[in-house]
């Protein structure tokens, strides 16, 4: 693979060597009351409990550790709003080698702690994606360092596709695969994985209503703009790039949307059954079963992180609208 071409299968399979001895194997939990609640038989892939918190240390350590030395030395740079930040920062600490990340004004206290606390050196900018760009741009010029971009990387996508490669030596075939989409590394990489490794598996992105470019694009075959993304899940308002919408059409099977009132509930369902935090981008999947969106005899529902500050938890203090659960939401015990 060129650093410019398309993840093909045997890069997920390097990548799931390369990142071995940095990544956890995460857990995959089955819950009996939710699947009758939900009718299916359903599993939960623990991404938010992943070094770092998500998903996103998967593609992190694959794109840090493919560099050659003497080019590693010179640091990786990135723009995100927290996860991957987090995660590139963690995986240049374990390199041994600076990581120069760009954040916007606003991000989550919890996430610019995680990239601070991983030995990041961070830069504000405004909270649009032109400043976000411009400014990373600057810093790759200043210092020399590597662009890691958070989801339009081949790399990173392959590294993204190495849960798959997990869950085929802990569980059945499953029908479906649930993911959230924003960018659309994690089901670009899940489904381009889930072909060849179970084939016949269908692979879902689950996207906000509010923030619906991912859906809009994959259903036209065009990229479309994401406008003023409103949405509680902050880690899925990026829009995708030509290379995930390409590998998405090619490899999954559809995008779901969800309603903001169906995330907060799956946030507080995962905490209230399974005894997890997920932040509202890890719920999303879980809220595309709570509207009946998906049928399917066996699902494996991906929480793809955690990060979530504690004392802002929005079944706590429900913003405008609201709902203490989605229709259908299997609340008695």
């Amino acid at each position: 693979m060129d650093g410019m071409g398309d993840p093909e299968f045997a890069d997920i399979e390097a990548a799931a060597e390369r990142i071995a001895a940095h990544v956890r194997r995460t857990p995959l939990l089955a819950s009996a009351e939710l699947g009758a609640a939900f009718g299916t038989h359903v599993e939960f892939k623990c991404e938010n409990l992943q070094e770092g918190g998500a998903f996103k240390s998967r593609g992190a350590i694959n794109a840090v550790f493919a560099l050659a030395a003497d080019v590693a030395a010179r640091g990786v740079a990135t723009h995100s709003s927290g996860n991957h930040a987090a995660a590139l920062a963690r995986a240049a600490q374990r390199r041994g080698v600076p990581a120069f990340i760009v954040m916007p004004r606003g991000a989550p206290k919890v996430k610019r702690a995680a990239v601070e606390g991983f030995g990041g050196r961070v830069l504000e900018c405004e909270p649009t994606l032109a400043a976000r760009e411009a400014a990373a741009a600057q810093l790759v010029a200043d210092t020399g360092a590597s662009f890691v971009h958070p989801y339009d990387h081949p790399l990173v996508i392959a590294g993204q596709g190495t849960i798959v490669l997990e869950l085929a030596t802990t569980t059945e075939r499953p029908d479906v695969i649930l993911v959230p989409v924003g960018g659309g590394g994690l089901l670009s990489g899940t489904a381009l994985a889930a072909r060849h490794r179970w084939p016949g598996t269908r692979v879902i992105g689950v996207e906000p209503a509010g923030a619906d470019d991912a859906f809009r694009s994959f259903a036209s075959g065009q990229l479309q703009p994401q406008g003023e993304p409103r949405t509680i899940a902050d880690g899925l308002r990026g829009a995708m790039s030509a290379r995930t919408l390409r590998l998405a059409r090619a490899n999954a099977d559809s995008i779901v949307t969800v309603a903001e009132s169906s995330i907060v509930a799956a946030m507080k369902l995962v905490f209230d059954r399974l005894k997890l935090v997920v932040e509202p981008s890890g719920a999303v999947p879980l809220a595309a079963l709570l509207e009946r969106k998906v049928s399917a005899r066996r699902v494996v529902v991906v929480l793809s992180g955690g990060n979530v500050d504690l004392e802002s938890l929005p079944w706590l203090a429900p913003s405008p609208g609201a709902v203490e659960a989605a229709p259908g939401a299997p609340l008695r015990r």
